[in-house]
């Protein structure tokens, strides 16, 4: 796809169809990288941001138990050789 560098203010940009930034799962933060000549776009991505937390609030709460009551027993594995 060709496209314009258009002047935005004392900079220059591109404009991105919202379908292509759909696609590529682009929200309002990207990040970008110059390499080789070229400029690369990516969209932020993290998922488990705020898992530390949650889990400490859990915890802290005495709400980090095994939800299912039906769970399968702990085998010897479990309780003698897992290690995080």
């Amino acid at each position: 796809m060709l496209t314009k560098i258009v002047p935005i203010g004392n900079s220059r940009g591109v404009r991105i169809p919202k379908a292509m930034l759909d696609h590529c799962g682009f929200a309002d933060e990207v990040e970008l990288e110059a390499a080789n000549g070229s400029l690369i776009l990516r969209p932020v991505n993290a998922p488990r941001a705020g898992w530390d937390e949650a889990f400490a609030k859990m915890a802290t709460n005495r709400d980090d138990f095994l939800a299912h009551e039906d769970a399968p027993p702990a085998t010897q594995f479990d309780e003698k050789e897992w290690e995080w």
